[in-house]
């Protein structure tokens, strides 16, 4: 039988693998660590958490608890692994960083369908699944731009942040283009002068996210962060992405001081982008200070800013059905390449590429679970056409229609889980 391939041993790598094994199916499981280093990693465990030691809320009123909840019907091991060797986090999952990879690494060799080669690979060929993560090396990269095309690939992370279209205050917006052109494609935020210049000196001192040596170039000259621009002179961001002419504000008849422009980043306008916002502050700094313009005072925020070297595709214009690759079906691309963003979403599609990589060898076709739930919703957005895509994390305006007519927050996301729960329930019984 034809033997499934998995490039790296990272989170959604080691998920697709054991999920393959799990099957029946006789896996190679590539890692070039650590004879090959990336610049992040400091060792050549699998699974190894480079940045934060949490996978974020286990809450089932929100997101990240709805998909801890999916991984774990679908035998995650990341969650499995996690659950091993928490240490105390409060409402969040959080490990131990070496007994987490340890507990991975020994369960992975544990099985007999798994074959671990320590070696750079950069075949890519027939029941493939690529898992080598957003620091993937120079020679499979080449690859990969030959299999997606170049200009479908990404070799870095300057988002803007989102916010949920239900935290706006509308009453301190209003809809226009510049110049009357473009309908209702912009939400227009106005500030007067005070409110302005405040918001800039707060912008200019806010604390800041440490970049790692090696992103520093690539970041930087890729887009500059709306901090930097700010601390260029107090008028530079009014001249710049806070311009505010063609527009009338239809409260005083005139032309504001300053806006700040959102746009949809859905189909269904349930988030919206600030737009030229790519920063690098620290996340609470985000939320403190551009809930400082009057119509964001009290945003959700869907996800925050952030600059950072990430190599990932143009999803949209890449993947085919259930994480396979649309130029070639029987390939199958998952983890922050992929296009999700975060620690368990990225072991989430490992799981999902896992299972189609074996129904694809069985002769079936790929599945994908219903947009109502946290993979599936995520799934459908990062595969729905969007010209301004970039990776996103998982979050209740991502998972289907929006829940109407519940008021208090905390119900309506209990609606969102609940419904999530009833979905995949009928998806993973029909597996």
């Amino acid at each position: 039988m034809e033997r499934i391939k998995v490039i790296g041993a990272g989170l959604a790598g080691c998920e697709a693998a054991y999920r393959a094994a799990k099957e029946g199916f006789k896996v190679t499981l590539y890692e070039m660590r650590p004879s090959v280093m990336t610049p992040a990693h400091t060792g050549g465990g699998f699974a190894e958490l480079v940045c934060s030691n949490s996978l974020k809320s286990t809450d089932l009123c929100t997101a990240q608890g709805v998909l801890k909840r999916e991984m774990k019907l679908l035998d995650s091991l990341i969650i499995e692994a996690a659950e091993a060797t928490a240490v105390p986090a409060g409402g969040a999952l959080a490990v131990d960083r070496e007994k987490f990879s340890l507990y991975i690494e020994n369960k992975i060799k544990s099985l007999p369908e798994i074959e671990v080669v320590r070696a750079e690979r950069t075949e890519i060929d027939d029941y493939t699944v690529i898992a080598a993560g957003p620091l993937a090396s120079a020679a499979l990269t080449e690859e990969l731009k030959k299999v997606t095309g170049g200009e479908y690939l990404n070799f870095f992370d300057a988002v803007a942040p989102i916010v949920t279209k239900e935290s706006i205050d509308f009453s301190k917006a209003f809809y226009a283009g510049r110049y009357g052109k473009g309908g209702e494609d912009y939400l227009n935020c106005p500030m007067d002068a005070e409110e302005y210049y405040t918001f800039c000196e707060e912008l200019v001192s806010a604390e800041k996210a440490v970049l790692r040596e090696f992103e520093k170039k690539d970041v930087f000259n890729a887009c500059m962060p709306v901090e930097i621009m700010a601390a260029k002179g107090k008028d530079t961001l009014r001249f710049g992405p806070l311009r505010p002419v063609g527009l009338t504000d239809p409260t005083t008849g005139k032309r504001p001081f300053s806006v700040v422009q959102l746009r949809k980043e859905d189909e269904r306008g349930s988030m919206w982008n600030i737009v030229g916002f790519q920063t690098n502050l620290k996340f609470a700094e985000q939320k403190r200070v551009f809930s400082l313009i009057p119509a964001l005072k009290n945003a959700e925020f869907v996800r925050y800013g952030v600059m950072h070297r990430n190599t990932f595709v143009n999803a949209p214009k890449v993947l085919g059905e259930g994480f396979s690759l649309a130029a070639r079906p029987k390939v199958f691309l998952c983890g922050q390449l992929s296009g999700v963003e975060g620690y368990a979403e990225s072991a989430a599609s490992g799981i999902i590429a896992g299972i189609n990589v074996c129904r694809v060898l069985k002769g079936q076709r790929p599945v994908t679970p219903p947009e109502n739930t946290a993979i599936g919703g995520l799934m459908k957005y990062i595969t729905s056409p969007n010209e301004n895509f970039q990776p996103m994390h998982v979050g209740f305006p991502l998972m289907g229609e929006p829940i109407t007519g519940i008021k208090d927050k905390t119900k309506r996301k209990a609606a969102y889980s609940e419904r999530a729960e009833r979905d995949f329930a009928v998806f993973k019984e029909n597996l």
